[in-house]
């Protein structure tokens, strides 16, 4: 395994490795990696001959600066859980400066109004910084495949209509939610959870699991108000929004048709941490 945090040098490998016309897997992350980003890279592994794995906390897609300060940057721990993984990963893990080139902003984008729903309503910009950093690693690495996990199912969204605008030569690939075995959705900013919040969080997941039973004999605003008031009956947890939507447009349910596909997206607060999760409907 490699590690390069110059652009110029990972470059130079992948032009050798597309000079031997071998197919090249990405998997962006933003480091503590955890068994959900691991899952990611055996995938991307099983069908391409080298992987990429990124590792770069990107500033411009957090909208709270505090959570950008304490975001979990674990770099040795990452490469050497990568290492063990496959002598057929590259990690790619830039500076600020290198990405950025001193100009840290966000380009503007139009997701064909994917980017106001949901998480868009709620962080500021948030998808621009997404569409900023994706759209540049992939015109550094032009992967042959990418793979994204579906607990950022908007993001997922988001990827793969990025890819249709901007005519990128890159397959977007979604893998399932990777959990825990309480059900709590991995995630890096699951280590910053104190023991009483660890143990109240697989409530989250218990919940959607019941709401997907009700949503088939009750209507969208009929679940959504049985899930805020079992919400609001949990001391240690704080819940941000719960929605349904289509997945295609992530446009919230009014009333349920036939031939549509719903999902159900959370984001609840434990204590300052911000966990989110989705369970696919129908």
């Amino acid at each position: 395994m490699e590690a390069y945090s110059d652009r110029e040098q990972i470059e130079k490998i992948l032009t050798s490795f597309r000079a031997k016309q071998l197919l090249v897997g990405f998997v962006p992350t933003m480091g503590a990696l955890h068994q959900g980003h691991l899952a990611l890279v055996e995938k991307a592994l099983a069908h391409n001959d080298k992987v990429v794995v990124s590792v770069f906390v990107n500033p411009t897609q957090f909208d709270n600066p505090e959570d950008l300060k304490k975001y979990p940057r674990t770099l040795n721990e990452d490469l050497a859980l990568l290492k063990d993984l496959s002598v057929d990963i590259i990690v790619y893990a830039p500076t600020v400066e290198d990405m950025y080139k001193g100009n840290t902003i966000s380009e503007k984008f139009d997701f064909d109004g994917l980017e106001f729903e949901m998480e868009g309503r709620f962080r500021n910009g948030h998808f621009d910084g997404v569409g900023t950093i994706v759209k540049r690693l992939f015109e550094i690495i032009k992967p042959d495949s990418a793979y994204f996990g579906e607990k950022d199912f908007q993001q997922l969204q988001i990827i793969k209509k990025l890819v249709e605008k901007h005519d990128l030569p890159v397959t977007i690939v979604g893998c399932p939610i990777y959990r825990e075995t309480s059900g709590l959705a991995m995630s890096s900013r699951n280590t910053r959870l104190k023991p009483a919040y660890k143990k109240a969080v697989p409530f989250i997941y218990k919940t959607l699991k019941t709401a997907k039973i009700k949503f088939g004999t009750k209507s969208a605003n009929k679940v959504t108000e049985w899930v805020e008031s079992q919400f609001a009956k949990q001391p240690l947890l704080k819940l941000e929004y719960f929605i349904i939507a289509d997945e295609a447009t992530l446009k919230t349910v009014k009333r349920k048709l036939n031939k549509k596909t719903y999902r159900a997206f959370i984001a609840v607060y434990a204590d300052d941490i911000r966990l989110i999760d989705n369970i696919a409907l129908n």
